[in-house]
């Protein structure tokens, strides 16, 4: 691991300042897909996903990726399902997302749990028509803030607005 150098770190909270007020670069939609979003979150979510995740530079992506919030949008983006996937080979090295699977996936009947080669653990939100709507890395994503995720975003009667 290496150390930042203080101009270096204050380029870092300046950049992740900037996004946040969205004055940062945006990324496109291949970036974005490639980051595991497809911009459909609200930017008010990455500030949600700051308060669950302590990754600054996850954040910052989701700030480049998000769309603004707008007055109407005070509801927010609800999905009718989603899919947790995994690579099989490398749930080892994610035990909060097994210790998911094994004790608060029942609890869940609106997420299927999907095995795929080489697929870093992701949450894959649908509509209600089954289609895919946008897909969120979960890698350093606690066990409880899976729970809390899906409980505020996944509606399973609700259409994806």
């Amino acid at each position: 691991m290496f150390r930042c150098s203080t101009a270096l770190s204050s380029l870092l909270i300046f950049s992740l300042a900037g996004a946040a007020i969205g004055l940062g670069d945006r990324l496109g939609a291949k970036e974005c897909e490639d980051l595991g979003s497809t911009g459909l979150a609200l930017c008010s979510d990455c500030n949600t996903l700051a308060e669950y995740v302590k990754d600054e530079e996850l954040v910052s992506d989701c700030h480049k990726c998000c769309s603004e919030d707008s007055d109407d949008s005070l509801s927010k983006v609800t999905f009718s399902g989603a899919i947790l996937e995994v690579c099989m080979r490398k749930l080892v090295f994610y035990p909060e997302v097994v210790a998911f699977i094994e004790e608060e996936k029942d609890k869940f009947p609106y997420v299927k749990v999907q095995y795929a080669y080489a697929s870093p653990p992701k949450l894959i939100m649908l509509d209600s028509g089954g289609n895919q709507k946008e897909a969120i890395r979960i890698d350093n994503w606690k066990q409880e803030h899976i729970r809390q995720f899906l409980k505020e975003k996944v509606n399973p009667g609700a259409s994806a607005n």
